[in-house]
């Protein structure tokens, strides 16, 4: 797509108008907040504000339906770092060491490498959806099932590959994760699988149920067993952040922008998938990958990076050819269509100076994110003062809030009671639970590709060499999964040199 300079500068005009500036403010801060509280991610934030943009200009409700989703990426790292539960998926991997991060009392710390993560990655991406847009998304067309199936496979390949020295309890909870998403009417065949005869469980189990029930529940339920002994050690501590705590940013933020842009970009992706990759990438590329887990600065911000700029580059497709990139932006597609827009090849033929205005808004959205949420810092933290014995019963309740609103059947309270005390099980047995997470997220859509692929490919070994992107893919999991052992042969044999 080549950038028509006279539209671009007509979009920054647009863009900088203080109705559009104040639309900017309104859907960054309102996303934030929906972000940070357990079960209601940007998609049900934009759902809920829709009727909102009724009478609006078209290009200002896309302006806000936009801030809501990016700003949501921003605040769902909120209480993944200081709480240990994820406002939704993609904000999982901000809790591996961004927690680990608030018990070592570095709160604040943690959460301006966040922000300032996020803001680098969204500008990366940005940029690349101004150079690239369209052959992005002629690029993304090629993905067939063959090669969305192989795209999983790596991801879960990838975060397993994080329980090292652990590796057969992260095939375990994966395979779990796998089993749960079967769970439902096969959209294949219309069997009931699994349903147990409740006829709730007929769409399956919803991933975010799952999510607050291990992280969220679970982990209130492992601090109540150690309540007595349970120290208070969750303090702001500084806010910026120290020379060598950019020094290690700054590539793994730099590295993992455009990763997770292109990630987004592809249909059905999200960023979930952009923030797990990204966090397996910095951690096997680390000098110092057994800091990861423990508060590795770097932990939070590789992610922090991939999962704005996925949230950006999912725009791609929705406005280039109609499709949805993520859930959100499937929202936002029946939003836009209800407001007389048709996404589409010709929109940026005829609708150029609204595309430009968007992209100058995310430019804007950005900046103004990262100056609100180092704003809230001194308020969020407070949340850390909070006695354990009303800290907990508060999440609990959020916890159940969040996870009723997401359908409104009461049986979800039963899975997520059901959730919670796996997830504490799985604390006290030292399982990995990202493996468990990311297999639930994805199982569904990996299992439908798989069958849909066997359709078209006469065995599974044609599916794996399908294409030259599925041969490259399975180069990736074969690297993935043998990196661990490589690594740990190599430094043995280090070491009996050095002794």
């Amino acid at each position: 797509m080549g950038v028509d300079l006279q539209y671009f500068i007509e979009g920054l005009t647009t863009a900088f108008h203080p109705m559009n500036i104040l639309w900017v403010l309104i859907g960054g801060f309102l996303g934030t907040v929906v972000g940070m509280l357990p079960g209601l991610g940007p998609a049900t934030a934009v759902a809920v504000l829709i009727p909102i943009t009724f009478g609006m200009d078209p290009t200002s409700a896309l302006i806000l339906m936009a801030a809501i989703y990016y700003g949501a990426m921003y605040g769902g790292s909120r209480s993944s770092i200081l709480l240990n539960t994820p406002g939704d998926g993609s904000a999982i991997a901000a809790t591996f060491d961004g927690y680990p991060m608030t018990r070592n009392g570095q709160a604040g710390q943690a959460l301006t490498i966040s922000a300032i993560a996020s803001l680098i990655g969204g500008i990366f991406a940005i940029i690349g959806f101004i150079l690239l847009a369209k052959p992005l998304a002629s690029f993304a067309l090629r993905f067939g099932p063959a090669e969305y199936f192989m795209l999983f496979l790596f991801t879960l390949s990838a975060i397993v590959s994080l329980s090292k020295g652990n590796m057969v309890k992260g095939f375990i909870a994966m395979s779990i994760g796998l089993m749960l998403s079967t769970v439902g009417i096969d959209l294949q065949t219309g069997v009931h699988r699994f349903t147990f005869g409740i006829p709730q469980l007929s769409e399956g189990i919803d991933f975010l149920v799952v999510i607050i029930g291990v992280y969220a529940v679970g982990e209130v339920l492992y601090n109540y067993l150690n309540l007595d002994r349970l120290q208070n050690k969750n303090k702001l501590g500084k806010i910026g952040i120290t020379r060598e705590q950019w020094k290690r940013s700054k590539w793994p933020i730099i590295r993992n922008g455009p990763i997770g842009f292109l990630i987004g970009v592809l249909p059905g992706a999200g960023g979930s998938i952009a923030s797990m990759l990204s966090y397996t990438t910095e951690r096997q590329l680390s000098k110092h990958p057994e800091e990861f887990g423990k508060g590795a600065v770097e932990g939070v911000a590789a992610p922090e990076s991939s999962n704005n700029a996925a949230s950006v580059g999912s725009f791609i497709p929705l406005l280039t050819m109609g499709i949805p990139g993520s859930g959100t932006t499937a929202v936002i597609l029946g939003a836009v269509i209800m407001l007389g827009m048709r996404p589409g090849p010709l929109l940026f033929e005829e609708s150029p100076e609204m595309v430009w205005t968007l992209v100058n808004s995310m430019f804007l959205g950005n900046i103004l994110l990262v100056a609100i949420n180092v704003l809230l810092i001194g308020l969020l933290v407070k949340i850390l003062s909070t006695p354990p014995r009303i800290l907990y019963p508060l999440i609990l309740v959020l916890a159940f809030i969040g996870t009723y609103t997401l359908s409104y059947s009461i049986i979800d309270f039963y899975v997520l009671v059901i959730f919670g005390i796996f997830g504490l099980f799985m604390k006290l047995l030292k399982f990995p639970i990202a493996p468990l997470i990311l297999a639930v997220i994805v199982g569904s859509d990996m299992e439908q590709n798989f069958r849909k692929s066997l359709v078209a490919h006469d065995n599974l070994s044609s599916i794996l060499f399908a294409s030259p992107v599925t041969i490259v893919l399975l180069i990736l999991t074969v690297l993935s999964v043998s990196y661990p052992f490589i690594l740990s042969a190599i430094q043995k044999k280090r070491a009996n040199k050095s002794a």
